[in-house]
């Protein structure tokens, strides 16, 4: 995908992860490190990320930490 249709943005200033906004797909839950390897996060969380990728993943976003719980990496 071309990088115009994507907008990216940070729940905190502080977080490493950006959250990526595909303004052709709705409902998509996409993230990234780097601006350029994207992540879809039901398709790729948590056996596609590296352990220190999951474990900054883990560490900004608990929610989604538990709600993947029973999923193996």
């Amino acid at each position: 995908m071309e990088k115009e249709k994507f907008e990216f943005y940070k729940n905190k200033p502080s977080d490493v992860i950006y959250w990526v906004d595909n303004i052709e797909q709705i409902g998509e839950h996409l993230f990234t490190f780097d601006k350029k390897k994207i992540y879809n996060l039901f398709a790729d969380y948590p056996h596609n990320l590296t352990a220190e990728e999951k474990r900054i993943f883990d560490k900004e976003n608990p929610y989604w930490e538990k709600f993947f719980s029973g999923r193996k990496g």
